[in-house]
């Protein structure tokens, strides 16, 4: 039988949009999204929260050194955009005006809502939009947020080996719980099913990185159902594909994340000032709805989320939103190349960057994607031969950027690349130096903006997500920062050059030391190795990669240990928590640091790396990658 048409009904005080398969409702006029009915069951949505906590567009916005306000987006006025029996698309939109200034956010907000005909779900956008000389804001966070029923939906899957039971919200009561070190991880003392107590229950632990936010969500069993959140597209992002965001979550709690500051602190907070003119579309994302027969095995319905999702991601850019600021295909365009990578020391001849992560974001310095938080941003991966297409590009000015696991720092052409609607452009071979000054004498890690190579710990036991228990994502555990000082209980780590391994010897994360008084002090770690002949004309380099920092300060002091002041200094630099949080890294930086040939000696040398802030167990910074390179090598023209 073809699908019943798509029908809306419009009242006072809600809207409702109906296809046959499912049924949602939204408040009128202020766009909140009150009922999903699916598959016989009246609301999918948590019936026992008021109507304005089920699900919602909002925002964390504040004025300019101003405390952060939580914003549940209500509309004000109610549009019809689109109607017909294959598809309808509705608008909640609140505007802003001068009368409003200090009591809302000074945008412009359109949020809008579709549903097509023999569709199993529904689309959901919003488009911003700050006019010129308006007032000055900053924009802390931006999301979606589904509040599912407690009383069905109990099993959470965000990946194919990120998937389980979850703990009931009740289970974080007080009389259930015990809070740890901040509000969101508690230990489950008397949780309602008696299996899971002892465990760790902290929203953090199931961070992802962006290009692997693809679809997440909960399934009930009874009846069988499946709530997916399905984002095909990583355009709006910010922050390019390796930055973090929560994704669902004990609730049961469903998140599209469009912007936040997680894992990467004020740096990815945009800040407008000086009356600029913004506007920009979040969306459309999808959320799918599937079922079996009461009984199946819930993989089914991952399974054929997971087959909804590429669907989904090859329908991208979708030609049915109506809104003119949601370009089609056809209103895009598409850049193509070849990245090579040429670092004598390694290959003689050019190497294929075929690892490479290559995009193109607004024009900035090299490596500046990583903070970029007020435009699109659109990337892929090359293939094993190094080529690589951006497809379905925004028209715009951008820049070219690319970061290769394997090679530190980060290339940008030096060009501006301008995308006009049906342009193709064919960039052909380019080639990215990295830094480098001359050889390896040694090296510590994978230069690849990632701790995940070093040792991590077992967690305590008594702070264990059974789910983290021989994954390959071990450093999701709680607490795994007071492991360093069950490790290092009087004296600090000690790195020897060829002798040690980095996987076994080298802790994930430099963090402080708590002390028997609960206090914290700063740590030194000691990196041994020798140099059987010091060159006394040529400089050497250290290369310091980092891929995590948080109110930290790294020194480095050679061969000395209380030079004062140190031979080098970061100063105070990062405020991603990614210790705290579960990441493995937050924003990545690179210190390249001049050293002198002087500081050596013949024989055995110590490198002092010294993390002197420590008034916190979160202080702390994450290493990728470290090495030594001595003197350039003068070739002798022949």
């Amino acid at each position: 039988m073809a699908p019943v048409g798509v029908s809306l009904r419009v009242r006072d005080d809600h809207v409702v949009i109906d296809n046959g398969i499912l049924q949602l409702t939204l408040s009128n006029p202020e766009g909140l999204i009150t009922g999903v009915r699916y598959n016989g069951v009246d609301n999918l949505l948590e019936v026992l929260n008021k109507e304005g906590n089920r699900g919602y567009w909002d925002m964390v916005w504040s004025e300019p050194q101003g405390s952060g306000i939580f914003d549940v987006i209500q509309g004000s006025h109610f549009e019809i955009i689109h109607e017909d029996e294959n598809q309808v698309e509705v608008s909640f939109t609140r505007n802003w005006d001068p009368s409003l200034e200090g009591k809302l956010v000074p945008l412009n907000i359109d949020k809008r809502f579709i549903m097509l005909r023999g569709c199993s779900g529904f689309y959901t956008y919003v488009i911003y939009e700050h006019r010129e000389g308006w007032p000055d804001f900053d924009l802390a966070e931006t999301r979606v947020a589904f509040k599912l029923r407690k009383d069905k939906f109990c099993y959470m899957a965000i990946a194919d080996n990120r998937q389980r039971f979850m703990p009931m919200p009740d289970d974080r009561m007080p009389n259930r719980s015990q809070q740890l070190a901040y509000p969101e991880a508690v230990l489950l003392t008397n949780p309602v099913n008696p299996d899971l107590k002892g465990e760790v229950d902290d929203k953090y632990q199931y961070s992802c990185e962006d290009k692997d936010i693809k679809v997440h969500g909960w399934i009930s069993f009874d009846p069988s159902i499946g709530f997916w959140q399905i984002t095909p597209s990583d355009e709006f992002r910010s922050g390019g594909p390796v930055k973090q965001n929560l994704t669902s979550h004990v609730g049961p709690t469903t998140l599209a994340m469009f912007l936040s500051a997680h894992y990467s602190g004020e740096d990815l907070v945009p800040k407008f000032r000086n009356g600029e003119y913004w506007k920009k579309v979040f969306g459309p994302v999808f959320i799918y709805l599937n079922s079996t027969m009461d009984g199946a095995d819930p993989q089914l319905l991952w399974d054929d989320a997971k087959r909804q999702t590429l669907i989904e991601v090859e329908s991208w850019p979708y030609e049915f939103p109506v809104s003119e600021d949601f370009p089609k295909c056809d209103q895009r365009g598409s850049v193509s190349g070849r990245l090579l990578v040429r670092d004598k020391f390694i290959d003689e001849d050019d190497i294929i960057g075929d690892v490479a992560f290559v995009g193109l974001a607004l024009p900035g310095e090299a490596g500046s994607w990583q903070r970029e938080c007020k435009g699109y941003q659109f990337w892929t991966e090359a293939d094993d031969k190094g080529n690589f297409t951006i497809a379905n590009v925004r028209t715009g000015d951008y820049n070219l950027y690319a970061w290769i696991s394997g090679f530190i720092g980060d290339y940008r052409l030096d060009v501006t690349v301008t995308i006009t609607p049906g342009s193709q452009i064919s960039l052909g071979d380019l080639v990215y130096e990295p830094p480098r000054d001359g050889p390896t004498l040694w090296e510590i890690g994978i230069p690849d903006r990632s701790a995940a190579e070093f040792f991590v710990p077992d967690p305590n036991p008594i702070y264990i997500n059974n789910l983290y228990v021989n994954h390959p994502d071990r450093f999701r555990q709680y607490g795994l920062w007071e492991r360093y000082a069950d490790l290092y209980p009087d004296s600090d780590l000690i790195y020897s050059v060829g002798v040690s391994d980095y996987r076994k010897d080298w802790f994930f994360a430099h963090v402080t030391r708590k002390t028997k008084e609960n206090s914290y002090q700063a740590t030194t770690w000691q990196i041994k190795f020798r140099v059987d002949s010091v060159n006394q004309t040529g400089a050497y380099k250290l290369r310091v990669a980092l891929a995590s920092a948080t109110l930290s300060e790294l020194q480095v002091r050679i061969n000395d240990a209380t030079i004062n002041p140190p031979h080098f200094t970061t100063r105070l630099l990062g405020r991603d928590n990614s210790i705290a949080r579960h990441g493995i890294h937050g924003l990545y930086w690179l210190f390249n640091i001049d050293v002198q040939s002087a500081w050596l000696i013949q024989g055995d040398n110590t490198i002092y790396l010294t993390q002197t802030r420590s008034s916190s167990p979160f202080q702390g910074i994450m290493y990728d990658y470290i090495r030594m390179e001595g003197p350039p090598i003068n070739k002798v023209d022949k």
